[in-house]
């Protein structure tokens, strides 16, 4: 559903901005390669190889995002897979602390992830998150992943939106620069997607290094809006 509320919509990307990215490095860099060749009779070695091959094949395409798309073209069950460690799956540092802040605020809360839908739902199920947001859009559903202007402009069409207006968050740059091909002029990157890796140094975005700091930027441009 739409909402009409005066404050603008906060929209967040789930995997690697809400939740840790640790569980996808985990499961697409580590685990799936120890099946594919269990599954294939190759070495772990060739097994990475071959998948590293198939990922820079598909990066940033519908494809890439697709759990169906995956399991046809490695034989394995990446979703089953995937649920199988769902205990894995955790949300970043002070997720719910920034939620709760926008909820208790007014602010509608939007997810738009390149996630699939069965995917999506997984998760969303497994954290009890689903009741925090008033829009939640895959781009499975829309037909365009993120990366592409298509994408915005399915979505503005399903739950309209100011571009000028809206926040977004992402944990990835080409993303970002998706949607500010579109117009969307708030973005903000996240520092550390994964509690595996170290954090970024730089990115062409305002970097969040915690969630709760967009309260500072989200109360500063209140402050502006009532003396401009």
């Amino acid at each position: 559903m739409s909402n009409c509320s005066e404050k603008p919509p906060v929209i967040f990307d789930m995997d690697g901005t809400l939740l840790d990215l640790a569980y996808d490095d985990f499961i697409w860099n580590e685990l799936l390669p120890v099946r594919y060749a269990e599954t294939h009779g190759c070495s772990l070695e060739q097994s990475r190889e071959t998948l590293y091959a198939f990922y820079q094949q598909h990066n940033h395409t519908l494809n890439w995002y697709s759990s169906r798309f995956w399991t046809a073209k490695v034989e394995v069950d990446v979703l089953a897979m995937q649920i199988e460690h769902k205990d894995k799956v955790s949300l970043r540092p002070y997720c719910l602390e920034l939620l709760d802040y926008l909820k208790n605020n007014g602010y509608p809360i939007w997810l738009a992830t390149n996630a699939d839908c069965a995917g999506l739902a997984f998760k969303l199920d497994h954290l009890n998150l689903k009741d925090y947001f008033n829009v939640i859009v895959s781009s499975e559903s829309i037909g365009h992943a993120k990366e592409f202007v298509e994408f915005w402009q399915g979505l503005n069409a399903l739950h309209p939106f100011d571009p000028e207006q809206v926040y977004f968050i992402d944990d990835t740059e080409k993303v970002l620069n998706g949607a500010k091909a579109y117009g969307i002029q708030n973005l903000f990157c996240i520092q550390q997607p994964s509690s595996s890796k170290v954090a970024r140094q730089t990115c062409n975005y305002p970097m969040l290094h915690q969630l709760t700091d967009l309260i500072t930027h989200l109360n500063q441009s209140e402050v502006n809006k009532q003396y401009a």
